[in-house]
């Protein structure tokens, strides 16, 4: 055989490579075949046996016995097929066992091009099959080199690539360091398994959490969300099946030694460990929290809330740069709109004295429209004439008389601010005219004493 020792070559390459020896077999199998079609004719019908026992290859060539040949590699004459078999008829199929020595040089070297190709391909397919189960896992590898910005991370069986975006802020590697990351996604490429990994993505906080968390890894506290300003803060919202254990203090541990343990490897990041509700509005008060909510004002419909909190509460509730708030939509996937409760009665204020222009709208029915989401003319204008009558109980003609009343107001209320920017514009304009005209009075005394000049010089030279 052209390859000596068939046996131990698969089970060395089994061994260090982590490939399925069934796999390296027919690997073998179609080197040798496209070896012997090489050597033979394209035609040729070749199979190929191997003893795993012994490692021993035995390689057959079937031709169907005809009365005419017209493909030597695949056919052969009655005649020819009585030297293989004496009791062959038109028409069988005769197996001839072949030398491997007879394939030539070429084809051999064929074939180990052949086998060494095809046991790339199966390295790097069990590779990828490796790494596509460890998808959405935590995976430890240690810094092998840079490359443009991005992090090379070994391994074991692969590289992994760290990039840019998904590195930590203020994070310094250097080679040889220990990294934990998330698998992010694992891609089949022709040059191998390409492995992505990331420190930025929630999933990796959820994960860590499994890790630190037993109740979290035995299913009694699950983790409903999470939402991350990598570096910075996150949020996890958390619930428990077991009524005797509290959620929030499972992920907390003794004297926060288990959060803390995450906030470390997350290179200090703030974490707020938040309790999930099935009611949205107390599950929106518990995100963002450490704000105490004053009220909220539901709309289903577009999936927003206008949460209300006391004025010395507001700036806790945005958060430094919005992170608080800005979280706490991540991780309840509903829009947020934190206002104070003096911002809010003010807007309250003007939307009622707003309704209160129309005919027949008192203190009642402007509440009403409000807390409906109507809180001006401007949106009783824009108001469909169903959707009034269902809230006022209107009917038909009052409420297209409201809707028609609400355009004359706010054509009105348009005219007088265009109106007011014309005086704006005209006051603005006359300091400018005054200065022009002074201007010109000047421009016109410098004339005027010009020619006086000249006449009192010339009568210096006379004298």
């Amino acid at each position: 055989m052209f390859i000596t020792d068939i046996k131990r070559v698969i089970d060395q390459v089994s061994r260090e490579k982590g490939i399925e020896p069934e796999v390296l077999i027919n690997t073998l199998k179609e080197a040798i075949i496209s070896a012997a079609r090489k050597s033979i004719g394209p035609r040729a019908d070749i199979e190929v046996h191997y003893d795993s026992k012994t490692g021993d290859v035995e390689v057959f060539h079937f031709k169907e016995v005809v009365e005419e040949v017209e493909y030597s590699d695949s056919e052969l004459t009655l005649e020819d097929g009585y030297e293989y078999d004496p009791e062959c008829e038109i028409g069988d199929s005769l197996g001839i066992r072949i030398d491997t020595e007879e394939f030539g040089r070429i084809a051999a070297q064929s074939a180990k091009q052949v086998i060494i190709q095809k046991m790339r391909e199966a390295e790097r397919n069990a590779v990828y099959e490796n790494f596509i189960q460890k998808k959405g896992k935590i995976i430890n590898g240690i810094v092998q080199r840079f490359d443009r910005g991005s992090i090379v991370v070994n391994l074991g069986q692969a590289e992994a690539v760290l990039r840019p975006r998904d590195q930590m802020p203020r994070e310094n590697y250097k080679r040889g360091d220990r990294v934990r990351a998330y698998v992010l996604d694992v891609l089949e490429e022709s040059k191998g398994a390409q492995i992505l990994l990331s420190r930025t993505h929630p999933e990796f906080l959820v994960e860590l959490f499994k890790t630190e968390v037993p109740e979290v890894a035995e299913g009694i506290v699950t983790l409903r969300a999470a939402a991350r300003v990598p570096g910075l803060r996150a949020k996890v919202a958390v619930s428990s099946s077991d009524s005797d254990v509290d959620p929030v203090g499972a992920c907390v541990g003794m004297k926060g030694n288990r959060v803390q343990n995450i906030v470390q490897e997350l290179r200090g990041e703030k974490i707020d460990i938040v309790q999930w509700s099935p009611d949205i509005a107390r599950f929106v008060c518990n995100a963002l929290s450490p704000a105490e909510i004053a009220r909220v004002i539901i709309d289903e419909d577009n999936r927003s809330m206008e949460v209300i909190v006391n004025d010395e509460y507001l700036s806790i509730a945005i958060g430094k740069g919005g992170q608080n708030v800005s979280l706490a939509c991540e991780i309840t996937g509903w829009h947020l709109e934190v206002t104070s409760e003096e911002e809010y009665s003010r807007e309250l204020k003007q939307g009622y004295d707003s309704l209160m222009k129309l005919t027949g709208v008192g203190l009642t029915m402007a509440e009403v429209l409000f807390k409906s989401g109507y809180a001006s003319v401007l949106d009783i204008s824009e108001a469909d004439i169903e959707d009034i009558i269902s809230i006022t109980e209107l009917d038909e003609t009052q409420a297209k008389e409201m809707i028609e009343e609400a355009k004359v107001i706010l054509e009105k209320e348009l005219q007088e601010k265009d109106q007011e920017k014309d005086q704006e514009k005209v006051q603005a304009q006359d300091p400018e005219q005054d200065q022009e005209q002074e201007q010109d009075q000047e421009q016109d005394q410098e004339q005027d004493k010009e020619p006086k000049d000249d006449q009192d010089m010339q009568e210096g030279e006379g004298d």
